[in-house]
């Protein structure tokens, strides 16, 4: 049966199966003759040996309202470079590439370290960030589609019903967040999902207090989900996380900027199923462990913003009730897993559990030592108004290394 219950303060849109992918394609293709779409791809790559990559790239083939695709390529030397452009012209659609690691993009890189505006460490929010500032740069896009390249369980339907929100000009929405079930396998997944995002708004609220934000933070079916969708104005404003709080943080971001009328959700998947990191136990700078950290660091640092104050006997407090809501959750999945004939192993979901509430003492006494800490690159905005010719240096070395190696 459908859901089509409406319970947080933005909209959730649902896929109930009465629109057919190629009507919903034929809406988009319709509206992209006023409103051009580009899609964001960060990938590494290593992801283009593995089982997901190719099969988005069929599937994205398959499409006809593309007007442009950028291809973000982290932790490649020159001959997987090579290689990587090779693979991307099996896609049917226009595309360039940032070479993150090539002598160009680094170039630039170096100049903007000079002037304190580069990302201050590497991974996914750096090569977003600089994604965004080619689709900037091109000024083509009345909208703009990001979503994350190891989806083993992509298929087209999922990229049409992201965009459809912030394209169909009927809309008021200037940003969509996907959303489905981490399920695949016979197993339950999405572990920071459940074991730590929610039960820690649970015990924010109760340590703190209710907010407008952590109202907004709770309406969303799935706010690690890494798929995105915004319009164009979007772009030049917002501020993107250098480290693993990129999700939570860009929801921060629209929190800030929009009316919760203008955000909303879309059902993407029945089922949904990428790589997976390890916990990591014994290793706070690596796996689950790593993003846990970085997650609850973007909420302190968020609700700080906004007023609250925090201490080492306020963490304490924050850290026992959000263990004891953990818990609670652990025996409410283990019920839903039974009824769905799902596999849950209770000891690790307790490990899990039990690392992030040792991981929220961690993150409170990062702040306290340093609060003055920001995980966030500058927008394109500042870049901009500090390097005026900046995005146009950086669209010409982008199309120069296409050129080069198409």
């Amino acid at each position: 049966m459908g859901d089509f219950s409406q319970n947080g303060i933005i909209s959730t849109l649902h896929d109930f199966g009465t629109k057919s992918t190629s009507v919903i394609e034929s809406e988009l293709s319709k509206f992209s003759e006023q409103r051009k779409m580009e899609l964001i791809l960060p990938c590494l790559y290593s992801e283009l040996e593995g089982e997901a990559l190719p099969k988005i790239v069929d599937e994205i083939s398959k499409t006809k309202y593309l007007d442009h695709i950028i291809i973000g390529l982290d932790k490649a030397n020159e001959a997987q470079a090579k290689k990587a452009w090779k693979f991307f012209k099996k896609l049917k659609n226009p595309f360039s590439i940032l070479w993150n690691d090539g002598p160009a993009l680094k170039k630039l890189d170096q100049e903007l370290q000079k002037n304190n505006l580069a990302p201050s460490e590497l991974g996914k929010g750096r090569n977003v960030w600089y994604c965004i500032g080619m689709c900037i740069a091109r000024d083509s896009a009345r909208s703009v589609a990001l979503h994350d390249c190891d989806i083993k369980t992509y298929d087209r339907r999922m990229l049409a019903k992201l965009f459809y929100p912030v394209v169909n000009p009927l809309f008021n929405f200037e940003f969509c967040k996907g959303y489905y079930p981490r399920v695949a396998n016979n197993k339950m997944n999405g572990r920071v999902a459940r074991l730590l995002v929610f039960p820690l708004l649970t015990a924010l609220e109760k340590t703190i207090g209710k907010s407008d934000y952590l109202n907004f933070m709770k309406s969303f079916k799935y706010p690690l989900a890494g798929e995105f969708s915004f319009r164009r104005n979007v772009l030049p404003e917002l501020r993107i996380s250098s480290d693993w709080g990129i999700e939570v943080g860009i929801l921060s971001e629209m929190q800030r900027s929009f009316s919760p009328q203008n955000i909303c959700q879309v059902d993407l998947a029945d089922t949904y199923d990428h790589k997976h990191q390890v916990l990591s136990l014994d290793d706070e700078t690596k796996g689950l462990s790593r993003m846990s950290i970085d997650i609850i660091k973007t909420f302190i640092k968020k609700l700080a913003t906004q007023g609250n104050t925090f201490s080492r006997e306020k963490f304490r407090s924050l850290k026992a009730t959000y263990y004891r809501s953990a818990l609670d959750l652990i025996d409410i999945y283990r019920s839903d897993a039974a009824m769905n004939g799902l596999k849950l192993d209770s000891h690790t979901e307790e490990k899990a559990v039990e690392l992030f509430a040792i991981n929220i003492m961690k993150a409170g006494e990062a702040f306290i030592q340093n609060p003055m800490d920001t995980p966030f690159i500058p927008t394109w905005s500042r870049v901009k108004s500090a390097i005026p010719d900046f995005l146009g240096r950086l669209e010409k070395v982008v199309n120069d290394d296409n050129k080069k190696h198409s």
